[in-house]
């Protein structure tokens, strides 16, 4: 593993939307792990870069920043956002998406360490192609974009370990530190974790949202937009249903008719009013394994706690066979 991505505790907290703030970022690398500023939650460049400048009075430890790639009507300028991360220092960045060549090389060239998010083997190699550093391996269970091929992280993992010459991190269903320990034997270096994060004092969304994620299982998700082959994991409420009737039930296929129910701006307010029914927003499956709403602080102390009780409880199962 790079030295510069070698957090204290192997925790690494994923880009998210609406959430990926100096304070959040700023807590979970204060707390020993890998803490993330979204890029694309200012609409310019310029607001990235004085989120990134206030990040650095927050904290001393390395934190980085994401930059995801999506399908949208008028794409953002990516590569000015990436000038940014260069001009800032900014040495880690998290990229996902389609098509991450060009970006991928304007921070290599600039001496960035590269975590690619993939959600299938074949991406990770065509990532690997481009120079990335480290990748970070999406399982099924995850939330928001979970790709369209369904193979969930006991597979995943295995397979990654198996076949990639580059070192990886663990994405989607890890909340706790036996989760750690899991990814760990599996082959990760550690885990990423964005629903847990999620759920955490220094979170900026509302309580009552962090208090709805405490009471939900993990059944309490869905997949919307598979038929526009951009399938993306959803907490599953009214909205979300709707949008899912829209889906199956349209003769024409027009994004338009579904596009209302999908809106990333409803969603953004459901963290700030606090309805958890008032439009869609990300969760993954492991909601289900979420019971309290700790400091980034306890938490990551807690599953660091929990991964080597659990690795060296497990170890000793093992007995050596005797040598005749």
């Amino acid at each position: 593993m790079p030295r510069l991505l070698r957090p204290k505790v192997p925790v690494v907290q994923g880009g998210m939307q609406h959430v990926g703030y100096a304070e959040m970022a700023s807590a979970v690398s204060n707390a020993g792990g890998l803490g993330i500023i979204t890029a694309l939650i200012w609409p310019e460049p310029e607001g990235l870069r004085q989120e990134i400048r206030k990040c650095r009075k927050m904290t001393s430890r390395p934190f980085g920043v994401n930059i995801t790639l999506l399908p949208a009507l008028v794409p953002p300028n990516y590569d000015a956002y990436a000038q940014v991360v260069i001009d800032e220092g900014i040495k880690i960045v998290e990229t996902a998406g389609n098509s991450p060549g060009p970006v991928i090389s304007k921070l290599k060239k600039a001496g960035c360490i590269v975590l690619h998010k993939c959600t299938t083997i074949r991406h990770a190699q065509s990532a690997i192609k481009l120079g990335v550093d480290f990748l970070s391996i999406d399982g099924f269970e995850c939330a928001g974009h979970v790709g369209e091929s369904d193979i969930t992280n006991f597979i995943l993992l295995s397979k990654a370990r198996q076949t990639l010459k580059v070192p990886f991190i663990a994405s989607g269903g890890f909340a706790d530190g036996q989760g750690l320990a899991a990814a760990l034997a599996l082959g990760a270096c550690g885990i990423n974790m964005g629903t847990r994060f999620l759920c955490t004092v220094e979170s900026p969304i509302h309580q009552k949202i962090k208090e709805q994620i405490v009471r939900a299982d993990e059944t309490d998700t869905a997949l919307v937009l598979r038929r526009w082959r951009n399938t993306t994991r959803l907490y599953k409420n009214k909205v979300t249903e709707q949008a899912l009737k829209v889906e199956q039930e349209s003769k024409t296929g027009d994004f338009s008719e579904i596009a209302p129910f999908v809106s990333g701006k409803r969603g953004r307010e459901v963290f700030l009013n606090g309805d958890p029914e008032h439009g869609v927003w990300t969760a993954g499956q492991v909601i289900g394994l979420i019971h309290d709403i700790p400091t980034c602080d306890v938490l990551i102390k807690r599953i660091e706690k929990e991964a080597e009780e659990t690795l060296r409880e497990r170890l000793a199962l093992f007995v050596p066979t005797p040598k005749l």
